[in-house]
């Protein structure tokens, strides 16, 4: 049977008259963007104006779950956090899983605007059709769990949902986090910053309603082949036993692991942090995302008197490797508790990671003296001053302060160490040496919110697979992860991948990395789902749209083709150790981006969409 699907709602809620207001999105909107990231960049891009100063009243704050959140079909659970990024300037965007976006799509609600700034610490009840602003100077200060926990307390129903900030957000630093069920952090680009400035400490929801859909039978059989699909996939049991953290084995075979800030790409101790040791000694059993038949996260105690009752979820692979290789640090449970430490304080894994180790290199380097960083010892290793800078970072305290605005702010303030700052446009880079892997470099160059692996994730150069490289991307260097020929195409397509996924509110690790759904195999799901009629070449434009919106945004904000960069050490100094398989390898960057903005339609040297990009995508009047 089919059935005309809900339509799409905003919610839009005025923190300084403490009034809300529902309204349904325009269908010419949804057609142009979906939803998710989609719907939250061409709204920001109309709010932009306001957006002028990050943190000021009057900046938007986005939510928004896309229209496969809540369904039946699997890995659907992701929701989008969106801004302007008081951290880099440019676009800010993060994205995370659990059950908090299915919760906001049991409640009607596809994009949460919030504006203006409370009165007094508060967060926001969405309860059904109901929206109330509540006193929150009770949990203030408090860390995201114990907040979480109080407000469920207060609420008096456990199974409300629930994102929060932590005090690292209340504390001003610029990139902490919104994060949702405990551990699921949208953690990138400061967006719980800009939540803290707005004087809101969380927001609950409540549903009551299922996510409605334009033909349910249809909806429920491509969820059963979905779902078999996926448990026959050869990638099934790893990513279930392991998730993420598989890769500290996978990026150690092949010399990318970011080891002592990247000036190696093996650890010694790789095999002692690894994916399988945390399953040989802590794992209690697994757990998942809404809806998802592979529940790749991991539930761990670690039985260490140094940190006693230590329980967590996870970790990922970012976290874990940052706090273990990134900055030489052998000791596992000391990396857990590290990682436990910036869930509960809000702060993104991957930016605190870059600005400890960064400082260690300075030190190292004879840049950075004990009196500077307050008598600490500034040592790739020191597993102590990792945990004191954490601390310190997320109450701006000590040398924290300096390192709480990022590591290229960090670079500005000293005065040195700017070659070595881990970064691209402001954001720290991910957990992997990219002399290794030339798409993800490329891809980390031009992603729209900074150094980003989860802006393209073209894995495909993993795979050797040469023919199908000249067929889709026109060499057979596509296929291979050292060489740079073919990968503007490989590395464009993965964008736009990685942008339908976020626009649907799929998981990239199934959507992306695990290939489940084609462009056409979206454009079914997409007619079941919410109806009309959608092609796979339409699905394809979707993504491309939303890419080349999110670039003429960043422009607005003075982005151009000359901040398309890499750290200067992949550039010029090869890869290590010697008897790496990546060993000698520098990234060839000028020669991919050449390929990357003629494959795009962007201006070479302005780095910007053409007009006729322009008016193919329909963007003239967004």
């Amino acid at each position: 049977m089919t059935v005309r699907a809900r339509p799409h709602t905003e919610l839009l809620v005025d923190l300084d008259s403490e009034r809300s207001v529902r309204k349904p999105t325009p269908e010419a909107l949804l057609l142009q963007f979906l939803g998710g990231r989609g719907l939250n960049v061409a709204r920001l891009r109309q709010l932009q104006s306001a957006a002028a100063d990050p943190l000021a009243p009057t900046a938007p704050l986005l939510f928004g779950a896309g229209p496969l959140v809540g369904t039946p079909l699997p890995g659907c659970a992701r929701f989008n956090v969106t801004a302007r990024s008081p951290q880099t300037g440019i676009l800010g965007d993060a994205n995370a899983g659990g059950f908090f976006g299915a919760e906001l799509r049991f409640a009607g609600v596809e994009q949460l605007r919030i504006t203006g700034a409370a009165k007094r610490p508060s967060y926001l009840f969405v309860d059904g059709d109901r929206a109330e602003i509540r006193d929150a100077r009770g949990v203030w200060g408090m860390d995201t769990i114990r907040a979480a926990d109080a407000i469920r307390d207060e609420l008096g129903d456990r199974r409300v949902r629930i994102a929060v900030v932590g005090p690292a957000a209340e504390n001003g630093v610029l990139f902490a986090g919104v994060f949702a069920d405990r551990v699921r952090a949208a953690a990138r680009t400061g967006m719980g910053t800009v939540m803290a400035a707005k004087r809101l400490k969380a927001v609950a929801v409540r549903g009551g309603r299922e996510a409605r859909v334009a033909d349910p039978d249809r909806v429920h059989a491509l969820a059963v082949s979905l779902h078999e699909r996926l448990r026959a996939h050869p990638e099934y049991e790893i990513r279930r036993r392991l998730g993420t953290t598989q890769l500290v084995a996978k990026l150690q075979g092949i010399g990318g692991l970011p080891t002592r800030h990247f000036q190696s790409g093996t650890f010694e101790c790789a095999e002692v942090v690894s994916g399988e040791t945390i399953e040989r000694l802590y794992k209690q059993r697994q757990t998942g995302c809404f809806g998802c038949p592979i529940a790749c996260s991991r539930v761990l105690v670690v039985d260490d008197p140094r940190f006693p009752g230590l329980s967590l979820e996870g970790p990922e692979y970012e976290p874990l490797a940052g706090f273990t290789a990134r900055v030489g640090n052998g000791d596992l449970p000391l990396a857990l508790y590290a990682v436990d430490r910036c869930n509960r304080l809000g702060l993104d894994a991957i930016s605190t990671s870059e600005v400890i180790a960064w400082s260690m290199e300075l030190a190292q380097r004879g840049l950075l003296s004990r009196d500077e960083v307050g008598g600490l010892e500034l040592r790739f290793g020191c597993g102590e001053a990792v945990l004191e800078l954490i601390e310190q970072i997320a109450a701006r305290r000590g040398f924290g302060d300096l390192l709480a605005d990022g590591v290229r702010a960090a670079a500005v303030r000293l005065n040195r160490g700017h070659d070595v700052a881990m970064h691209v446009k402001g954001l720290e880079l991910f957990q992997a040496d990219v002399r290794a892997m030339k798409g993800y470099a490329l891809g980390n160059a031009v992603a729209s919110r900074g150094a980003d692996h989860l802006r393209s994730e073209p894995w495909f150069e993993f795979s050797g697979d040469e023919s199908t490289a000249v067929r889709l991307y026109g060499t057979p260097g596509a296929a291979n992860r050292l060489a740079w020929r073919g990968k503007g195409r490989l590395v464009a397509h993965y964008e736009e991948m990685a942008a339908v996924c976020d626009a649907l509110g799929m998981c990239k690790n199934i959507y992306n990395n695990m290939g489940l759904l084609d462009w056409a195999d979206t454009a079914e799901v997409l007619r079941a789902v919410v109806g009309g009629r959608w092609s796979a070449q339409q699905v394809q434009q979707l993504g491309e749209r939303i890419v080349n919106l999110e670039r003429l945004l960043n422009a607005s904000w003075g982005i151009t083709a000359a901040d398309d960069r890499l750290p200067k050490r992949f550039l010029v100094e090869p890869a290590g150790p010697e008897d790496s398989p990546s060993a000698g390898a520098v990234v060839e960057l000028p020669q991919m981006l050449q390929e990357y903005y003629q494959v795009r339609g962007w201006d070479a040297v302005r780095g910007v969409p053409g007009k006729a990009k322009i008016h193919a995508l329909g963007l003239g009047d967004t």
